[in-house]
């Protein structure tokens, strides 16, 4: 084991678990994590509560309460998931009080099948925060075009958001836009601003998966030469942007009402090729003010020979901005595949909740008590 976990902390970078379940709470594994592995924060989303509601017998006893209670499936998933957040919320307060609320938080996810509806996305975030009742709480949305107006919304009632699903600077950009109107009608409403987090997902794998396919295609000497480069580069050029907003009048104005700022969160930072390192989300997006949230195999891999070596994000916006650029004149659209991700990950996220749905109420049915 190095202090690579240690160090990446040290540079300003929130260490993050993308996982939860029952067994990692009542183990103590999560507590442990907090404890060793500078963990300061979970992310969830719908395949994480797939994956672990139908492994093991974790769920089972409240299930079979539900079931006794002939609850529909909809609402045992709430149940069953709201909880979880709530006790990962309360073993992550001690961080949330010392962080003065910045980390200590859990993030739980609107049903993706809303993505695409502002005003039952709107409602549906009111209703988590009310369920989950912890005040390190973050409420994912969808950085869909629905999404964002609720986004707006959200953060003006005072609820912390994770805003989740962002590919395109294009796009991060609207979702930093939809967050300071927010604050703006927070404030406008009398509202404590200081109260108020969020943190901005921006995706990173799923762009070098998917361009490097394009460039496979392509097959030149270049193109090959650029493979692993783009999802870098893209996320660069976002903490580029999120510089830039955060130090615009605008912003400036709300930093005085004190506001928070929205960090940028690196998500789907497991690396798909086996070609690349491991640790390569990690070791190469290092700045302050940033998220990692970590899949359980990178926080290990890092642990155990993460290269963390100072800020990697500063000085990199030129070539990172060659590097796109060069994908793009090989014939490969940004535009294209950016629009095709976001739209892969609301229908993966809505796959896993209809597996979440079924999944559950086979339990349900399982564990129901004989009539009479």
């Amino acid at each position: 084991m190095t202090d690579a976990l240690k160090r990446l902390s040290d540079e300003g970078v929130a260490i993050w678990l993308d996982d939860l379940s029952r067994t990692r709470i009542t183990s103590g594994n999560l507590a442990e994590l907090i404890d060793q592995s500078h963990v300061v924060g979970v992310t969830t989303n719908p395949s994480i509560f797939q994956k672990a509601i139908s492994q093991g017998h974790g769920y089972d006893q409240q299930l079979t309460d539900l079931a006794t209670r002939k609850v529909t499936v909809d609402e045992a998933i709430r149940m069953i998931t709201t909880a979880d957040v709530r006790d990962a919320a309360d073993i992550l307060r001690p961080v949330f009080d010392s962080t003065d609320g910045q980390d200590g938080r859990v993030s739980i996810e609107v049903d993706p099948r809303l993505a695409h509806h502002t005003a039952a996305t709107v409602a549906e975030a009111k209703q988590l925060a009310w369920l989950v009742d912890r005040p390190n709480t973050l409420i994912k949305i969808p950085a869909t075009k629905a999404g964002l107006p609720a986004i707006t919304e959200v953060i003006g009632k005072g609820i912390s958001v994770n805003v989740t699903l962002i590919f395109s600077l294009e796009r991060y950009r609207e979702v930093m836009d939809a967050y300071l109107a927010g604050l703006e009608k927070a404030k406008a409403a009398g509202l404590d601003l200081s109260k108020i987090h969020s943190v901005a997902s921006f995706f990173v794998s799923r762009v070098d998966s998917e361009i490097d396919k394009r460039l496979d295609a392509v097959g030149t000497d270049e193109a090959k030469a650029l493979k692993g480069k783009a999802a870098l580069a893209n996320a660069r050029l976002a903490y580029q942007a999120f510089e830039e907003v955060f130090s615009s009048d605008r912003w400036a104005t709300l930093d005085k009402a004190h506001a928070n700022k929205q960090r940028p969160l690196w998500a789907s930072t497991g690396v798909k090729d086996p070609a690349y390192k491991d640790t390569l989300y990690v070791d190469d997006l290092v700045a302050p003010g940033t998220v990692n949230t970590m899949p359980e195999a990178t926080l290990e891999a890092t642990a155990d020979h993460g290269q963390i070596t100072g800020n990697t994000i500063a000085g990199t916006y030129e070539q990172a901005r060659a590097e796109l650029d060069a994908v793009e004149k090989l014939g490969v659209s940004y535009d294209d595949v950016v629009q095709l991700l976001e739209d892969e990950g609301v229908e993966k996220f809505e796959a896993a909740w209809i597996d979440l749905l079924n999944s559950t109420e086979a339990e349900l049915k399982r564990l129901a008590p004989s009539e009479g």
